[in-house]
């Protein structure tokens, strides 16, 4: 069975691409401008038994995301389990913000989340199994300050992720999002130790999360397991979001 992950050459695209290796699936590796990071990813999920490709593609650009789903299918066979992970910031006040950064936030994160599913649940709906998982944010949930256009991008995938669940329930495809915290990545270690500390006293656990504990919540929505859980958004931020 193949998973396709989309901005998987680093961080959680990472972690969630040799989880995924590690159940078992093969996988398509999605990546834009990290090469050299994609590649070495390929050749670690080869040793775990699997089969794996790598897909250089913009998936904000409907032809290359459909041109990846065409050569992932001729190489490595249709595609089952689909992660929308790929995904920019471009942080400032709303009154800073420039029209092209918050474009640019909506395609990366949100239209490619479109364009991709609505690829690949061509093949999923006539097969009747399939599984969408949508990297989404707690900002999606709740806001930050500085971040309108993130935090609109990945309300939208929580919206997308639902409608999804609905039109396809009845044909063995599920469709569920994961609402990661603050977690130990790329994105995070540009961050001021003082922001940090502000971010950490938020947080329940009292610990930031690795990006390995969002992997083991993708695994567990691609796998049977979940086969009864759809249009659903699992908050992994320790404690941060509960009510």
């Amino acid at each position: 069975m193949l998973a396709l992950v989309t901005g998987a050459a680093k961080g959680i695209g990472r972690a969630i691409t040799l989880e995924l290796a590690r159940n078992g699936f093969d996988v398509a590796i999605n990546y834009n401008h990290s090469a050299e990071s994609a590649e070495s990813l390929c050749v670690e999920a080869r040793t775990l038994g699997v089969q794996a490709e790598t897909f250089r593609a913009d998936v904000s650009i409907h032809d290359e995301a459909a041109r990846m789903f065409a050569e992932a299918r001729a190489s490595l066979g249709t595609v089952s389990v689909l992660v929308n992970n790929a995904g920019i910031t471009r942080d400032t006040l709303l009154m800073r913000m420039k029209p092209e950064d918050w474009q640019a936030v909506l395609n990366t994160n949100l239209t490619s989340c479109f364009y991709c599913t609505q690829i690949a649940i061509k093949d999923m709906a006539k097969a009747r199994y399939g599984r969408i998982i949508n990297i989404a944010s707690v900002v999606g949930l709740i806001g930050n300050a500085g971040q309108c256009n993130y935090s609109a991008s990945k309300a939208g995938i929580i919206g997308f992720t639902k409608s999804v669940a609905r039109e396809y329930a009845g044909r063995g495809i599920t469709a569920n999002a994961i609402a990661p915290g603050f977690i130990d990545t790329g994105m995070t270690d540009i961050l001021k130790p003082e922001v940090k500390e502000a971010i950490l006293r938020t947080i329940p656990v009292g610990r930031i999360g690795s990006p390995q504990e969002v992997a083991k919540a993708a695994a567990f929505f691609a796998r049977e397991d979940s086969s009864y859980i759809t249009g659903q958004v699992l908050a992994v931020d320790g404690g941060m979001t509960m009510v």
